[in-house]
């Protein structure tokens, strides 16, 4: 696959290193953080192609009209009608029962600002269609990139989420002062992860 071979090249000639725990086997919802640079895409897709995953991403619904859309969706991109962020849910369980494997990359920490908090759509979709959450990541201290643990959520949302901190903690991504510390408002709050909400 012409794919593969680019990522090869890529991660040949590449200063950064591939690390990876485990290649996931079933549908995943793959976090990519700290997300602080939009080369995180590019890294993300050499990844994916580097390791034959099947991904697929989340994206605003004006970057699929025109020209781009059939790239954006080649590109594995899913387009979000932020009015019905219910039907994106729902999208990806189809997917699932279909039997699709693939990942799903989501990258909570949005905006890249180092203040508030993750967003906590990829906490409901995971939690709907019972997806485990694969923790990517980019940290440009060591100058490694890649995969690491596969976890199950629980539903403790501030259990699961020290987990999840626990793992990105000296994770630093390519802009550090942009790093966002993996929080939840939910957590704060304490209000549910409804997966009807907003994404």
């Amino acid at each position: 696959m012409v794919t593969r071979l680019l990522a090869r090249l890529y991660w040949a000639l590449s200063r950064w290193t591939l690390t990876v725990e485990a290649v996931p086997a079933r549908p995943t919802v793959l976090i990519g953080a700290p997300h602080t640079s939009n080369w995180d895409f590019v890294l993300m897709l050499a990844i994916a192609w580097r390791l034959g995953i099947d991904v697929r991403w989340l994206g605003k619904s004006s970057l699929f009209r025109g020209w781009r859309g059939p790239i954006m969706r080649r590109l594995g991109g899913i387009p979000v009608d932020r009015s019905d962020p219910a039907r994106v849910v729902g999208d990806v369980v189809e997917r699932v029962h279909r039997g699709e494997v693939f990942g799903l990359v989501v990258t909570p920490d949005g905006t890249r600002s180092a203040t508030g908090y993750w967003k906590s759509g990829f906490y409901r979709i995971a939690r709907e269609t019972g997806m485990p959450v694969t923790l990517g990541f980019v940290d440009r201290t060591t100058m490694t990139t890649g995969l690491g643990p596969a976890i199950e959520l629980t539903g403790d949302v501030g259990a699961d989420m020290d987990r999840i901190r626990a793992f990105y903690s000296d994770k630093a991504g390519l802009r550090p002062e942009r790093r966002r510390e993996p929080r939840l408002r939910e957590e704060t709050d304490q209000t549910s992860l409804d997966v009807s909400d907003r994404a």
